[in-house]
């Protein structure tokens, strides 16, 4: 029986180092899992911090477009009312032609009257 205890032992003591072996992998295997899960929440929070990052620019380009849309807008108000006052002062600038060439017109023809008036006086 001595040669039955001897594998009997020998079996125990392959089964002790098996287990030994499988603990210390498990532990491995356990620092490795949160090794891991810190990159893994390290690149969770990486994501989350450009995600908002992201949106406050997008935030922020969305109220600029919104602003220089406003000025624009302005710009193009203003623009009309300019272009109305520059029509109208046209319009008055024609007016005011016509009537120099009918002032003139006027003058011209007094001024001929006048001609005709002293010439008929001198004879």
């Amino acid at each position: 029986m001595s040669m039955e205890e001897s594998v009997k032992e020998k079996l125990i003591v392959l089964l002790a180092v098996l287990a030994g072996v499988f603990f210390i992998t498990s532990i491995s295997s356990c620092a490795k899992i949160k090794g891991l899960k810190r990159l893994k929440d390290d690149e969770m929070l990486g994501r989350l911090t450009c995600q908002e990052e992201v949106k406050n620019i997008k935030d922020g380009m969305v109220s600029d477009l919104k602003s220089k849309q406003k000025e624009l807008e302005d710009e193009k108000a203003s623009h009309e009312s300019t272009k109305k006052a520059l029509a109208q002062e046209q319009l008055v600038n024609q007016s005011l032609k016509e009537e120099l060439q009918k002032v003139t017109k006027l003058k011209e023809a007094l001024e001929e009257a006048l001609v005709n008036c002293r010439k008929s006086i001198k004879k």
